[in-house]
């Protein structure tokens, strides 16, 4: 990926220090312990920048901005940035002058927060130039990404629930016709080859004919055959006593001792 032509600030820190560090004798790392923390060499500003992959940590004077010193970054974690095995405010870094010549100090944040906010500005840096270059490489050679896999993989399934898809298709693509109805009451049909029967209760129950209810005797003459014994009604009373007191026939009137009532 080029570079581009400008450069981008990823971190300002107000407050750094500089410290002269000996020589590693081992490949343990280096300790903070072993440098003179209450005699730092330099004090400044912090600033981060970034130009194309490349980052800059930049040492500054604080009032008039002039360069001390200067660190080109090509990769984190990497030799360029080493942080130390003792604690989490101080790192080693590389410094060039431009020149090919090159030489490892020590540099140091009073407060935890300033010292996370430099470790996180370099992840996020190269972490963005890792996505660029694989973003790169896929426009290169689209076929050689990875596809989507939409098949089954051996002894996968995959489960149906069938007899609810029926049951709505069902109630919604064949709705039941109803009849049209010719008056206000609709009658269902008499049902084929039968004829209707009058069913009569046993003795002593009620049955409702025409709206009124008619209490069943049995009748001495019938052979214990049921028949309906019609009970006074207040709202037929005065019918029936119209016909009691009819004189033009005869046969309207009981005959006592029967217990039927002849019309």
């Amino acid at each position: 990926m080029e570079e581009s032509g400008y450069e981008s600030v990823l971190c300002v820190k107000p407050d750094v220090h500089v410290y002269r560090i000996p020589p590693r004798a081992t490949n343990r790392g280096y300790r903070a312990a072993e440098w003179q923390l209450d005699q730092p060499s330099w004090s400044g500003r912090l600033r981060i920048t970034a130009k194309g992959q490349m980052a800059y940590i930049k040492l500054e004077d604080r009032t008039s901005g002039e360069l001390f010193a200067q660190a080109p970054v090509d990769q984190f974690p990497g030799t360029a940035v080493e942080s130390v095995t003792d604690s989490s405010r101080y790192f080693v870094i590389r410094i060039e002058d431009g020149n090919g010549r090159r030489a490892f100090i020590g540099i140091g944040f009073g407060d935890r927060g300033d010292a996370f906010d430099f470790n996180v500005a370099l992840q996020d840096h190269f972490k963005w130039v890792k996505q660029q270059c694989e973003f790169a490489k896929q426009a290169q050679n689209p076929d050689q990404g990875p596809k989507l896999d939409l098949g089954f993989k051996e002894g996968q399934t995959i489960k149906l629930n069938i007899a609810n898809m029926k049951k709505k298709e069902g109630a919604a693509g064949n709705p039941r016709v109803r009849p049209a109805s010719t008056g206000g009451l609709s009658l269902l049909p008499p049902p084929p080859g039968g004829k209707t029967s009058t069913l009569i209760p046993p003795p002593g129950e009620q049955l409702a004919v025409g709206g009124s209810l008619v209490q069943t005797a049995v009748a001495p003459s019938s052979g214990g055959a049921p028949v309906p014994w019609p009970q006074p009604n207040p709202a037929t009373a005065d019918i029936w006593g119209d016909f009691t007191k009819s004189t033009g026939s005869t046969s309207s009137q009981t005959q006592p001792g029967t217990g039927w009532v002849q019309f």
